[in-house]
């Protein structure tokens, strides 16, 4: 095989769906958003609405905005979470008194005191994975570097809100 037909040959190769780190990302993601389910089902939280509830219990009250930065996510994307988690008697929902235009998201007491039987969610999930903290710390260093190598370089003026 000569330089240039090898060459050739990992560009090839650079097609096949197994190379794709897009394709493993996309693939892992939807299997462990999967294996979380049953977990959270024992809270009655989906996956989406469980990361709300992690961002409230981290801080509240906080606003629409503050929670749809804190997960990437568009407030269209959020408020329908709101607005199931509020129905499930976890979070409430208010106007700020003086600006119309900003939601304030609180924690009612039984949402705040489910963030106790969520302490269990972490160490259920490890064991569900078949991982230790150091390699789920690990793991979680790797995904935050691919985030901050693509912040910034990625257009998502194109995207359509996700539904809840």
């Amino acid at each position: 095989m000569t330089a240039i037909s090898g060459a050739l040959q990992r560009q090839d190769d650079d097609l096949l769906l197994e190379q794709q780190l897009c394709f493993a990302l996309t693939v892992a993601s939807r299997s462990v958003v999967g294996a979380y389910k049953p977990v959270l089902e024992k809270l009655g939280l989906t996956h989406p609405q469980y990361l709300v509830m992690l961002c409230l219990w981290e801080s509240a009250p906080r606003t629409l905005r503050s929670i749809s930065e804190a997960l990437a996510q568009a407030p269209a994307t959020i408020s329908p979470l709101l607005r199931r988690l509020e129905e499930a008697g976890f979070i409430t929902r208010q106007r700020v008194d003086g600006n119309e235009r900003t939601l304030a998201v609180g924690l009612t007491p039984t949402g705040a005191a489910l963030r106790q039987q969520a302490l269990a969610v972490p160490g259920a999930m490890m064991e569900r994975l078949g991982l230790t903290r150091e390699q789920v710390g690990e793991l979680h260093r790797s995904m935050m570097g691919l985030i901050a190598a693509t912040a910034g370089r990625v257009d998502h003026t194109n995207e359509e809100p996700r539904q809840a």
